[in-house]
């Protein structure tokens, strides 16, 4: 197990990961922010699905993920079609014209990391790449009730506390 000082280098270092996400957006295109991005790459990812589920995997309210949904709806990227088992319900598709703004951004991604990784190897992309899997792996399904830490979490060493819950995301 790491010692005390290596977490909290992870910690600072985690904690900049904001930087990274603010330049990576700043390559979205000005028609597509990032809300509007991640719905549309979980539609494609997972494919359609209720507003409900899509606000799970995005881990914020409903109310957030309708907006989001509202603005991809108006750019028709995503067509709303009454759910067969519940008609009061949406399942949210993406249309021709919202994957191609999937392959759009997809694209933007890999150039915006490019300029910016262009002195890495490949294997330090692979090793970073396997490396946040792993942590996000480690950290299961932060949506979830049984991923909450444990209540003494905050009265215990760190490097004593072994108690952990994955839930699959």
């Amino acid at each position: 197990m790491a010692a005390q000082r290596q977490y909290e280098e992870l910690a600072r270092q985690l904690s900049a990961i904001g930087a990274v996400k603010r330049g990576l957006g700043r390559g979205l295109p000005h028609d597509c922010p990032g809300g509007s991005a991640a719905v549309l790459i979980l539609l494609d990812r997972h494919g359609a699905m209720r507003m409900s589920r899509l606000a799970e995997l995005l881990a914020v309210d409903t109310s957030v993920t309708s907006r989001h949904v509202a603005h991809v709806a108006e750019k028709e990227w995503i067509v709303r079609d009454p759910d067969p088992a519940d008609k009061r319900s949406r399942i949210l598709r993406l249309t021709p014209g919202g994957k191609a703004k999937v392959e759009e951004l997809s694209e933007l991604s890999i150039r915006t990391l490019t300029h910016y990784l262009h002195d890495w190897t490949d294997d330090e992309v692979v090793q970073l790449s396997t490396l946040l899997a792993r942590l996000r792996d480690s950290f299961g399904d932060c949506r979830a009730a049984s991923a909450r830490l444990p209540h003494d979490v905050h009265t215990h060493d760190v490097r004593t506390t072994s108690e952990t819950t994955r839930t699959p995301a």
